[in-house]
């Protein structure tokens, strides 16, 4: 049985029999790939085993990945999973040797990041100033797994935003909000069984019992956002990433009211639009020939990517994919979104220029993000290959676009009122005529 509210746990991790079937097939396969080279002296051996290797690369694989979901790939998909996890492993090490050297939680002390106030680089101490610089390196390159919980909770502020209030806050709240009714908490409801559906956690009575109370708990805490269609997966996610209520709440707070830009997910989602403006102004500046061919087919990009900024892509990457965006974005802050879209864009750039149908675009686009199972590979193209783009250019791109949302909302809000006159009117006037 759990403790109290905020001591809540989620248990989750990767079967070590899927990782050991995979590697088995694997070298299953490359044995084959060996034998095929071999007999060279048999055509038909040779056209035999080339059969046999095509249909092994094509061979769908399923298997449970470090966060619980099922991952189906083929082969090769499989060989970059494993490549991607000797990486994290080779990571982990350096983050270990830094501890040895540094000192335990020395990513902990008071570094520079998108999301901290009131510090700047004349004010740290040249040691802080070196480990802010090397965090920042070290984050991009990910976060062992184990240590997400303590670095997220450490470079979003969400640490420091918890210490300002009592410490019995969330198990406070989760108490007074209990049987509360309000069309956030229904809508809530309706959500929870469609919340990343089959995980074998988040899937069950006590899963979603975990999740409602985080998100429950924070419509409570801030009633302008209440609840919006997307954050059940963000905070489901954070849930299996920060293993307690507590945390993820606090994740999910700081995340709102800090790290994206605000109004991102109130009733208008003014703040969504607007991103979504600026980031069609970034694609036709960094993707050009993208930008033009797209506008040529009548496409709005905001048909893929309002999903992608709304839940931070943990719909559209895999999970491991997905918590190494998380990583910078939680150190670095929002500007990190725009640049990993782009990336998805720069990417698939040839392939996107030779579709002339709407709905190949979508497809390229989702296929691409299903199975990019190599963060390393997105986060370099995002980083390196995108070019500047500095945090004063987006804010005064949000800034320039923000009126023209405003107008926008306030003309649909205008035509609905009008639609609603008229209808009363019509009404009225039947009643009269009876």
């Amino acid at each position: 049985m759990f403790g109290t509210q905020a001591q809540r746990e989620v248990s989750n991790g990767f079967s070590p029999k899927s990782l050991h079937w995979m590697t088995n097939l694997i070298s299953s396969s490359r044995q084959n790939n060996s034998s095929s080279n071999n007999n060279n002296n048999n055509n038909n051996n040779k056209r035999s085993n080339l059969s046999s290797t095509k249909a092994q690369a094509f061979l769908s694989v399923k298997f449970q990945d470090l966060y619980g979901f099922t991952v189906e790939g083929n082969i090769d998909d499989v060989n970059v999973l494993n490549e991607v996890r000797e990486r994290v492993r080779e990571q982990g090490k350096v983050w270990w040797a830094l501890e040895a050297s540094k000192g335990a939680n020395w990513y902990l002390r008071p570094q520079i990041s998108s999301n901290t106030e009131g510090i700047t680089v004349a004010s740290l101490k040249p040691s802080v100033l070196a480990d802010t610089i090397a965090l920042k390196r070290l984050v991009r390159k990910g976060i062992p797994p184990v240590l997400r919980p303590k670095v997220w909770l450490s470079g979003s502020g969400a640490m420091k935003k918890r210490s300002t209030v009592p410490e019995s806050y969330y198990d406070d709240l989760i108490a007074a909000i209990d049987g509360k009714d309000t069309p956030a908490t229904r809508q809530i409801d309706h959500d929870l069984p469609r919340t990343f559906p089959c995980h074998p956690w988040l899937d069950t009575p006590e899963g979603q019992a975990s999740l409602r109370r985080v998100l429950v708990g924070y419509s409570f805490r801030d009633s302008d956002v209440g609840y919006c269609q997307g954050l059940n997966y963000v905070a489901a996610l954070l849930l299996l990433v920060m293993k307690t209520e507590e945390d993820a709440f606090w994740m999910l707070a700081v995340l709102l009211e800090n790290v994206l830009v605000n109004d991102c997910y109130t009733d208008n989602l003014s703040g969504c639009h607007v991103e979504q403006r600026v980031f069609r102004d970034m694609l036709a500046k960094k993707c050009p020939r993208i930008a033009a061919h797209l506008e040529a087919m009548e496409f709005d990009v905001s048909l893929v990517t309002t999903e992608w900024f709304l839940c931070l892509f943990c719909k559209s990457l895999p999970s491991e994919t997905t918590m190494r965006v998380w990583d910078v974005l939680f150190n670095e802050g929002a500007n990190v979104l725009f640049r990993v879209a782009l990336a998805i864009f720069k990417m698939k750039e040839e392939e996107l220029l030779r579709a002339h149908q709407i709905g190949d675009v979508i497809n390229i686009l989702q296929q691409t993000t299903n199975h990019m199972y190599d963060p390393d590979e997105l986060l370099t193209v995002a980083f390196d290959k995108i070019g500047s783009m500095t945090t004063n250019t987006i804010a005064k791109q949000r800034k320039k676009q923000e009126p023209a949302v405003l107008a926008e909302i306030d003309q649909r809000i205008r035509r609905l009122n009008s639609l609603k006159v008229d209808e009363n009117q019509s009404i009225s006037s039947r009643s009269d005529s009876l």
